[in-house]
C-alpha cells in the first residue's frame, strides 16, 4: 500500500503560498531569503529519491510542468521521469512525461492510489489538495520545512475552520540558517 505524504514550505505563521516567488505575489519568494544547508538539501533529495510518484492539484501541477521538463540532473530526472497524478476539474490532458490526470471524487480516486503497491506519493503545494485529503483523512505523514519568518497573510497550510486534526511529532531537526524539519503523523488517540 502506498502513502500520502504532504511535504511543505511553511513560514512560522503558516503561509505556504509561493515560497519560491515564482508566482510574483506580494510576499512570495520568501523561502529562498533564506539557507537549508546541505542536511535541508539532502532531506529535499532524499525524499523525492524515494518517492513513488507526486500527486499535485492543478496549479502546483502547471508550476512544475513549466519548470521541470527543461532541467536535468539527478533530481530533475526523477521529477521528470516518476508518476504524477494531477487532481483537477477543468484539467483535460496532462501534457508533462508520465501524468495522470484525476476527476470526479478525489477522496475515491486518491484511496484508489493509496491501495496500489509503491513508494510513497508525494505531495507538494496544492493548497486545495491538501485541504481535500486531510478532511477524508487520507494523509499519512506531514514533513514541513518552517521557515524562520512571518509574513502576515497568504494561502496557509490549516485552513481556518477545518477539522480537529492531532498529530503525532515523530522527528523535529534543525537545519540551515534557522529552518525546522518537523515530521509528523496522524494521531488517532487523541
Amino acid at each position: 500500500m502506498s502513502r500520502v505524504v504532504v511535504s511543505e514550505f511553511v513560514t512560522l505563521d503558516g503561509v505556504m503560498e509561493d515560497p519560491g516567488g515564482a508566482l510574483k505575489t506580494e510576499r512570495g519568494g520568501w523561502a529562498f531569503q533564506f539557507n537549508r544547508g546541505p542536511e535541508g538539501d539532502k532531506f529535499k533529495l532524499d525524499e523525492v529519491m524515494a518517492a513513488g510518484g507526486l500527486l499535485l492539484g492543478r496549479r502546483t501541477y502547471q508550476e512544475f510542468f513549466a519548470a521541470w521538463p527543461s532541467r536535468t540532473g539527478e533530481f530533475a530526472d526523477k521529477m521528470n521521469g516518476m508518476p504524477k497524478y494531477v487532481v483537477s476539474t477543468t484539467l483535460e490532458l496532462a501534457g508533462w512525461n508520465n501524468s495522470t490526470v484525476i476527476k470526479g471524487n478525489v477522496a475515491q480516486g486518491v484511496s484508489q492510489l493509496k491501495a496500489m503497491e509503491g513508494n510513497d506519493l508525494l505531495v507538494a503545494g496544492s493548497a486545495q489538495l491538501v485541504n481535500t485529503l486531510m478532511q477524508h483523512d487520507l494523509v499519512d505523514e506531514y514533513r514541513l520545512m518552517v521557515y524562520p519568518v512571518v509574513v502576515g497573510s497568504g494561502k496557509r497550510l490549516f485552513l481556518e475552520g477545518g477539522k480537529r486534526l492531532p498529530l503525532r511529532l515523530v522527528e523535529a531537526k534543525p537545519v540551515g540558517s534557522g529552518i525546522v524539519i518537523l515530521i509528523y503523523h496522524p494521531d488517532q488517540k487523541r
